[in-house]
């Protein structure tokens, strides 16, 4: 699903304008990306968490030449779905 789809859906189910439904879409994925830019983790309830780890620099190899990198450090979000999504995918 895109953005556009999710603004869609929004759209259809609220019956806000679309403009309004894009601010809010917007809105939200800014106070989340905010939040994660920040080191915070997210949970939300019967959907799942997300959290920001740190990863630590490590060898790599390049697969077409062979050739030994060095993979450098970074921070990686992580999704981590609750058991009621689980169970509601698996059903």
């Amino acid at each position: 699903m895109t953005k556009a789809e999710l603004v869609e859906k929004i759209y259809e189910r609220l019956g806000l304008t679309k403009k309004e439904c894009f601010d809010l879409v917007e809105s939200l994925f800014d106070i989340l990306k905010d939040a994660l830019i920040n080191g915070e983790n997210l949970k939300i309830s019967s959907f799942g968490s997300f959290t920001v780890k740190n990863k630590k620099t490590r060898k790599g190899r390049n697969p077409q030449t062979g050739e030994t990198i060095t993979i450098s450090e970074r921070r990686v979000v992580t999704f981590r779905p609750s058991k009621l999504l689980k169970d509601e995918i698996n059903n």
